[in-house]
């Protein structure tokens, strides 16, 4: 029901997802909430979430480069990482040769 001296008003301004990407990454964005659990008056559990949404050029403005040094999340690997996972290949193989040994002998 419209009333007399109302009128609908429809926007005229139209960004799609890419634009508000966009802006979100340049400028940033950050979520911040709370979960507690409580039973009668005593707190269990407390989770705090911290989120920050930004492009990587933007994170490193802010001094935020960990990825950068974290073993995990890079593709060059630091000392030792390449070596613990020759020992693991290593292990795999003298089980495997174990297996097959026992199979043959049954």
């Amino acid at each position: 029901m419209q009333r007399s001296g109302q009128r609908l008003v429809h926007a005229t301004d139209t960004s799609n997802l890419a634009d508000i990407l966009e802006r979100v990454l340049d400028k940033g964005i950050v979520i911040a909430g709370d979960i507690k659990i409580k039973l009668v008056d005593i707190e269990l559990l407390t989770i705090q979430v911290r989120l920050l949404i930004a492009s990587v050029d933007k994170a490193r403005e802010m001094g935020m480069d960990w990825w950068l040094r974290n073993p995990d999340f890079s593709s060059t690997a630091g000392p030792g990482r390449n070596a613990e996972i020759d020992e693991l290949g290593r292990r795999l193989s003298e089980l495997e040769q174990r297996t097959a040994a026992a199979a043959e002998a049954r």
